[in-house]
């Protein structure tokens, strides 16, 4: 099917007249130069009304431009708030918001947005294309929230959100989930690639044209990873993922921020009441033993964006039952531990070659950073020798290759933080106060193992 041609026109930037030529003068308020060209094209994605016409964009200079200040709305919400960058969400951002089915992704929302209406002083619209109005309402009830300025919309359809956003201008719009919203204009069947794609870029062009914050919460699949298009992340402003470690212990993560960092970790614990912030969580992934640490157990401090967390890494070494070894870890990449392993045989002789190896996080806390490699060394090492480490001793530092524990950054603050928890041995590859330092996999081995 053919394009529809595209119709020009003139609107003044005064008084908003629109005729078909373009005239010095407008007819209507009188002002010189004020008309603008514009377009009227029905095959553009675009989040004004039918009928309507967009004013024709045109290159500007970048040095002219005036930067826009970072504002924010604070959502009410710490924990929250530092993982959308610090002191909430940036003013017409679009934020999606991933997890597995249950986790607690609504309810999240439901108390953002109790929390934002009474922050903020205004009006939150919830659009629910998997709840009714009722069930929003007992979730509500039973969670206590104060639903002042929620205006609850339960709808799948793209056209009644639109019409319902013209209307009321809110200033957060909530919508769960944004595989459920479907368009005439992109089928009759929600979910599809094309839905989502043109669902999402309108939600998104009407809220970059307003003072508001969007939040979308969406599917995801049996990896964990967000189901759909990848356009669908690279469409946002922040994506965002809800995981959980246990019954109680939720970890929100973002994974994309153009307004922050993504090294922040928020924590929140499920109770009857909903999502409570947990505001000192640094000794929720360590194990207080009254009697003597067992063989295999190591702590380490790594920083989760600005805040310092104490780990306990957990390694279990056992002869390989077949002839292929394997290396089973879900906290810490696999290959990681693997090359950690490898290190150490090849500086100590102990054989981990013809050793199945399993590693655990106490608290289920995903490590990434790199300063965790000396504590999975003397974890591993503990393991296979059978010779624990000391009760009160904190492991920091990156493993190179050729067995050397290098710097890693902040030292200081991590050593702070571990002495103020009763850890009186600090092992890092720097000296500071209170640190002792160490260079290579040896010394390591001879300032732990005692």
């Amino acid at each position: 099917m053919a394009k529809k041609k595209v119709q020009i026109s003139y609107k003044c930037s005064n008084c908003g007249f629109v005729q078909p030529r373009w005239l010095g003068r407008c007819p209507e308020c009188s002002s010189w130069n004020t008309l603008e060209e514009c377009i009227t094209d029905p095959n553009a994605f675009s989040s004004v009304a039918p009928g309507q016409i967009a004013t024709k964009v045109k290159p500007v200079p970048l040095a002219s431009v005036v930067a826009m200040d970072d504002d924010r709305y604070p959502t009410g919400i710490e924990e929250f708030d530092r993982v959308l960058g610090g002191s909430g969400a940036t003013k017409r951002s679009a934020i999606l918001l991933g997890g597995e089915p249950g986790i607690g992704k609504s309810t999240l929302l439901l108390q953002t947005a109790s929390s934002f209406s009474k922050t903020q002083a205004d009006l939150v619209l919830y659009v629910s294309g998997e709840e009714s109005s009722s069930q929003i309402k007992a979730r509500a009830n039973r969670l206590g929230v104060d639903c002042t300025n929620i205006q609850i919309m339960p709808t799948m359809r793209l056209e009644d959100i639109l019409d319902a956003l013209n209307e009321l201008k809110p200033r957060l719009v909530i919508i769960d989930s944004i595989q459920t919203v479907y368009s005439i204009e992109g089928g009759i069947i929600p979910g599809t690639v094309n839905q989502l794609k043109y669902c999402t870029n309108e939600l998104v062009g009407w809220v970059k044209e307003h003072d508001s914050v969007l939040i979308m919460t969406c599917h995801v699949t049996k990896d964990g990873n967000i189901a759909g298009p990848k356009a669908l992340e690279h469409m946002v402003d922040t994506v965002i993922s809800f995981e959980r470690n246990n019954d109680e212990i939720r970890f929100l993560r973002a994974y994309k921020n153009r307004f922050g960092s993504v090294d922040e970790l928020g924590i929140f614990e499920m109770t009857a009441k909903g999502l409570v912030a947990v505001t000192d969580p640094s000794t929720m992934f360590i194990t207080r033993r009254e009697g003597a640490i067992p063989a295999g157990v190591s702590v380490s401090a790594v920083f989760e964006g600005t805040r310092v967390f104490l780990v306990e890494i957990q390694t279990l070494t056992v002869p390989a039952k077949s002839t292929m070894t394997r290396v089973y870890s879900e906290k810490i990449d696999s290959a990681r531990v693997s090359r950690v392993a490898a290190v150490l045989e090849k500086q100590t002789g102990l054989r981990f070659s013809d050793h199945d190896i399993y590693v655990n996080v106490a608290g289920g806390i995903r490590l990434t950073e790199s300063a965790i490699d000396a504590a999975l060394a003397a974890s591993l090492y503990s393991a296979r020798s059978g010779v624990a480490l000391s009760g009160n001793c904190v492991v920091i530092g990156e493993l190179s290759l050729a067995g050397e524990i290098r710097p890693v950054g902040r030292i200081k603050q991590r050593a702070k933080t571990a002495s103020s928890l009763g850890y009186t041995t600090i092992v890092a590859p720097e000296k500071e106060d209170g640190v002792i330092a160490v260079k290579d996999v040896h010394e390591l081995i001879k300032k732990t193992f005692k």
